[in-house]
């Protein structure tokens, strides 16, 4: 039993001339008795709880800043009518604010035998799975003193999947993947690449495309065409250590690292090669075999990366190194997301990376802080000196970091959460051109 505002209401009003005008027991039981006799049966008259019935159905996924509606229907089989109070209860990163948690709760009045449908709104504030808690009813009486409360388990589980915020990127580095395949009139040659068609000879084109066969077979002169090789295959590796959980700015590490692999993705996908990813971290945490189709590899990426957690711990970047080379077929473009920091990479990358680089193109990718450039800059103070000393150290001892891994052939991309995906694409298109993919 659950009593209301309104019984106290009337206590505290039933108890004001009786401790004015007769100040005793018989008084206070002249107003508690039949209060409590109405209290009683007004929990008698109120619909009975635990004979509700729950359905649920609406979203069952949605991306990380979007919105979800789950709906939520109630049927009452019994024989009185029903006026309740109704909480659908989530878990707090289901909405990014208090007043958004407005939405769970419900006041309705639901005849005998009739059925409502609720709609409670999430706007979820992390990636992962948001599964449904318990409902709460709480039935009232007729006369709104007492009400009868249980609750109800209707599980439901909405996936909030990453947002992909680089998708607007993603325009722009096709029609440039577009002119590497020749679609366009801007047509590449480099080692590696595939035979794509014959045209005609126009003033300003390299001659050593000219297709001498062919153009004894025909009046002009005719030159070979060229695209980038299909079906290549692109290894992604996540670093999902300690360092990936730290926050640059509004997000942390790991969000704009995978930010930058859906991009790449679905980048490399148009372009017709296949993109494999492992999450490792001292283990292999997600793994995604390549697929043919843009939008399997593409939906199931998301999907997999939607649950990825950081791990407390420091990365093995020995056994990163050897994972990558494990689940890497030969030839492949091997894509680092992981940090420059000096002592793990001289200690644990660099001396495997010969083995990386003598059969597969390396690609690593970090997350800069600006906030570090931002210190570099600082002058004014006694403490704006140090923290300007501060800075420069760390992007000095980056850019040594970087340089090493340069020396040993391997392509680096530095840059802010922001600019992170949009680099990261423009290195492989690089890549594509030069003919080394």
């Amino acid at each position: 039993m659950a009593l209301t505002g309104r019984a106290a209401l009337v206590a505290a009003l039933g108890s004001l001339p009786v401790g004015v005008l007769a100040p005793s027991w018989a008084g206070v039981l002249a107003v508690n008795v039949p209060l409590s006799l109405a209290i009683l049966c007004d929990y008698a008259l109120a619909a009975p709880v635990r004979s509700l019935q729950f359905t649920r159905s609406g979203d069952t996924s949605v991306r990380l800043g979007d919105t979800a509606s789950v709906q939520l229907t109630v049927t009452n089989p019994s024989g009185r009518r029903l006026r309740a109070h109704l909480r659908d209860a989530w878990p707090p990163s289901s909405w990014t604010s208090e007043n958004e948690q407005a939405s769970s709760r419900h006041r309705f009045v639901l005849d005998a035998g009739e059925r409502r449908r609720l709609t409670t709104f999430l706007r979820p504030s992390r990636r992962g799975d948001r599964q449904a808690d318990r409902v709460t009813v709480r039935s009232l009486g007729p006369l709104g003193l007492a009400a009868r409360q249980g609750y109800h388990r209707v599980p439901w589980t909405v996936r909030v999947l990453p947002p992909f915020t680089s998708r607007k990127h993603l325009p722009s580095r096709l029609a440039r993947l577009r002119e590497l395949d020749g679609r366009t009139s801007v047509l590449t040659r480099g080692e590696g690449t595939e035979f794509d068609s014959l045209r005609a000879y126009v003033p300003g084109d390299d001659t050593r495309s000219i297709d001498w066969r062919a153009t004894a077979r025909q009046s002009g002169v005719a030159v070979r065409t060229w695209r980038p090789e299909r079906d290549r295959h692109i290894l992604v590796v996540l670093d999902t250590g300690r360092t990936s959980a730290g926050r640059v700015g509004d997000v942390p590490r790991l969000d704009a690292a995978m930010d930058a692999t859906l991009l790449l993705t679905a980048l490399a996908t148009r372009a017709g090669d296949r993109l494999h990813l492992i999450a490792y971290d001292r283990r292999v945490r997600a793994q995604v075999q390549g697929r043919t189709a843009a939008g399997d590899v593409l939906s199931t990426l998301v999907d997999t990366l939607a649950t990825l957690e950081p791990e407390l711990v420091e990365t093995d970047a020995r056994g990163l190194a050897t994972a990558a080379m494990t689940n890497a077929p030969g030839g492949s473009l091997i894509v680092l997301l992981t940090g420059l920091d000096a002592a793990p990479v001289e200690d644990g990358l660099l001396p495997v990376l010969p083995q990386l680089t003598r059969r597969h193109t390396v690609l690593v990718a970090a997350v800069a802080d600006p906030h570090v450039e931002g210190m570099a800059q600082a002058r004014g103070t006694v403490d704006a000196v140090y923290e300007a000393a501060a800075g420069t150290q760390t992007q000095a001892q980056r850019r040594r970091t970087a340089d090493q891994l340069r020396h040993h052939g391997v392509t680096v991309v530095d840059a802010s959460p922001e600019a992170l995906a949009p680099a990261l694409a423009d290195a492989y298109l690089a890549l594509k051109a030069a003919g080394r993919l």
